[in-house]
């Protein structure tokens, strides 16, 4: 057994399938094919069923993936550590972000483009997707590191939380909407949770922090959100209240290029007002395993990103921890 023939399987599992994963690793398909059975002929068992158009995992290869990766990870540290004794970080780190996590409060291009200038060496993987499969996906040690909403209130056992934004979450609409009719000649300053009960909500989707905590107040509250449009983009949700088709359900400030706190107007045919009774909020967690980033590399990209989201945030002069 070879670590490169560990690493072609594990490649073609993240690929789904051998072109894929012969693009990536730069080899002929034929030979990545030859490599992968040489090793299911070792073990005495095979490893990926390749009788569907897909290739998938056999029991065999699903139970063999974890130590897969952990040898590979081992090995990469070996080399990482010895490189670190000559400042130079070289491998691949893997970031997850979640779609509009930080808005404008935070610019990650720029962080990646800064930190690959200082270690260019070093491969980023940057992926987009719901914070619920992000986290999963830091479990199996399919990511070092993600920015994500939490979907639970506490952090799931073997992962770490570090708050970055806490924001409530507002009701954002059209400006001529019945929600921002004054109470008793007087303007409002938020609106209950419990006057949403009936109107047609436009939110996230499910798997992601925002849509968990609309949940779950409303079910303490006695009812279920009655979600007519989703989106995985909040200013396309923006959009789609804009239109009249809905009340959006977005972290304060995101949507509209304004602030989002209560009564305030968006840039456009948008208001807000802040969800009260209860009050709900949303936050924006950077989450690792807690046992620590496997590698040197991703402990240096994980410290770097807390230091640059706390000075960005102290810039910012928003909610933070």
């Amino acid at each position: 057994m070879e670590l490169r023939q560990l690493r072609y399987f594990v490649t073609v599992v993240e690929e789904g399938g051998f072109t894929r994963a012969a693009e990536r690793l730069h080899l002929a398909q034929p030979g990545l094919s030859a490599q992968i059975r040489q090793l299911e002929k070792e073990l005495g068992q095979p490893l990926l069923d390749r009788s569907h158009r897909s290739v998938t995992l056999t029991e065999t290869g699903r139970a063999v993936l974890p130590y897969a990766r952990a040898a590979l990870a081992a090995a990469d540290a070996v080399r990482e550590t010895a490189d670190a004794y000559t400042g130079l970080l070289r491998g691949r780190v893997s970031l997850g972000l979640v779609s509009g996590a930080m808005g404008h409060a935070f610019d990650i291009a720029s962080f990646l483009a800064d930190f690959h200038e200082a270690h260019p060496a070093l491969e980023i993987a940057l992926t987009e997707d719901a914070s619920e499969r992000m986290q999963d996906a830091l479990l199996a040690g399919e990511l070092d590191i993600a920015l994500l909403g939490p979907t639970e209130e506490a952090a799931p056992a073997g992962l770490s939380f570090e708050t970055v934004i806490d924001v409530p979450l507002a009701a954002v609409a059209a400006a001529g909407d019945p929600l921002f009719d004054r109470v008793g000649g007087a303007e409002r300053t938020g609106v209950p949770l419990a006057e949403l009960r009936d109107r047609a909500l436009i939110c996230l989707p499910r798997g992601t922090g925002v849509r968990a905590a609309l949940e779950r107040a409303c079910g303490r509250a006695g009812f279920r959100p009655r979600v007519a449009f989703e989106a995985a983009a909040p200013q396309v949700l923006a959009q789609l209240a804009a239109r009249g088709l809905g009340v959006a359900v977005l972290p304060a400030g995101e949507g509209g290029g304004g602030s989002a706190g209560a009564g305030s107007a968006f840039d456009g045919p948008l208001r807000a007002l802040t969800i009260v009774q209860p009050g709900i909020r949303a936050r924006i967690a950077l989450a690792w395993r807690s046992t620590g980033p496997a590698s040197p590399a991703a402990r240096v990209l994980l410290d770097s990103l807390r230091g640059r989201l706390r000075a960005a945030l102290e810039v910012a002069e928003g909610p933070a921890l």
